[in-house]
């Protein structure tokens, strides 16, 4: 089923294979056919719902081009497939094609073995690093073809789609070049995963950048968004269209600044130095599955990062590179 949620804005919904179980997906309507944004994930339930829809919703209007806002496989899963199907371009921006091609490809510090060495750096079991590790790339199981061409976004870009012109609002934190989408005209922001209704987007230190400061980026990033008016329909890749932007950015700061001031507190409280593996019941406070405690133990190091960054805390490095954060 695709519903039109704003003037030649039709809205897919596709299923995800773990406990965040579903993507928005937003086909613009073109004079004959459709620009896509973002494709769900690569897999075979997803695909067949595709194969539902190039019978109805795209039976007559085809698909002419494919816009990917990040390179994570909910978003870029079937971009590849799709296009080949299609014979349609895919945009996207340089930072995030590349990086699914280096995960992919296990190069450059994005390979599991880094992200393996990187959590027993900040303290994660050694259980739970072997089933990390026993997962194998799970980036491809998502993506099983990347792209091989694309055409670049930048930020500032302006893109003619589905009878407007659509603004590339830059995002960082989430992903290295997360592109979100803002017609001023249609008073419509597509968002990604930079501006979720209910949840905060993952914000996470990765192998790549293993001193980063991601939550920082994150939150200047949120400048732009909250620049835009404030009746603007956002649509955004997980839960449900909403509108208020300046309150759901004021809500995400607030939520941030809570979890900063907890772990802060924890890290005063505590007789010796704590991992993130240590501080991750502070921030989330129910068992996690793998995938779950994957996200959060980059969420963890981000957070400490964050404080340590900003002065607020004191990061250890020991003898053996075991990393330990302190008040």
């Amino acid at each position: 089923m695709a519903l039109e949620i704003a003037s030649r804005v039709l809205w897919l919904r596709m299923p995800l294979p773990f406990a965040l179980d579903h993507i928005n997906l937003w086909l613009l309507r073109e004079d004959r056919g459709f620009t896509l944004v973002d494709t769900g994930y690569g897999d075979v339930a997803t695909r067949v719902l595709w194969d539902r829809h190039f019978e109805t919703t795209l039976a007559d209007a085809p698909l002419e081009r494919i816009i990917a806002t990040h390179y994570h496989p909910d978003h870029l899963g079937n971009a590849a497939w799709l296009a080949e199907r299609a014979g349609c371009p895919i945009a996207m921006t340089h930072s995030e094609f590349l990086a699914a091609h280096a995960i992919l490809d296990q190069r450059a510090s994005f390979a599991l073995a880094d992200t393996c060495a990187l959590f027993r750096r900040h303290g994660m079991e050694d259980e739970h690093l072997a089933a990390l590790a026993g997962r194998g790339n799970h980036y491809r199981r998502g993506v099983p073809e990347p792209p091989r061409i694309f055409e670049r976004l930048i930020a500032g870009d302006r893109i003619v789609a589905g009878g407007t012109t659509w603004h590339v609002i830059p995002g960082h934190g989430h992903s290295p070049e997360h592109a979100a989408l803002h017609s001023l005209e249609a008073g419509v922001l597509i968002s990604g995963d930079m501006l979720l209704p209910k949840i905060s987007t993952n914000v996470a230190v990765w192998p790549a950048e293993p001193d980063g400061d991601p939550l920082a980026r994150f939150l200047r990033s949120l400048d732009a968004f909250e620049a835009l008016p404030p009746e603007t329909l956002v649509l955004p890749s997980h839960g449900l269209p909403f509108r208020g932007i300046p309150l759901r950015i004021a809500q995400l700061r607030a939520h941030h600044a809570a979890r900063l001031e907890e772990l802060a507190a924890a890290l005063a409280e505590a007789a010796a130095p704590r991992s993130a593996a240590d501080v991750v019941p502070v921030l989330f406070r129910r068992p996690l599955d793998m995938q779950q405690r994957f996200f959060a133990m980059g969420e963890a190091i981000a957070h400490l990062h964050h404080l340590w960054r900003s002065g607020r805390a004191e990061r250890v490095v020991t003898a053996d590179g075991a990393i330990r954060f302190t008040a």
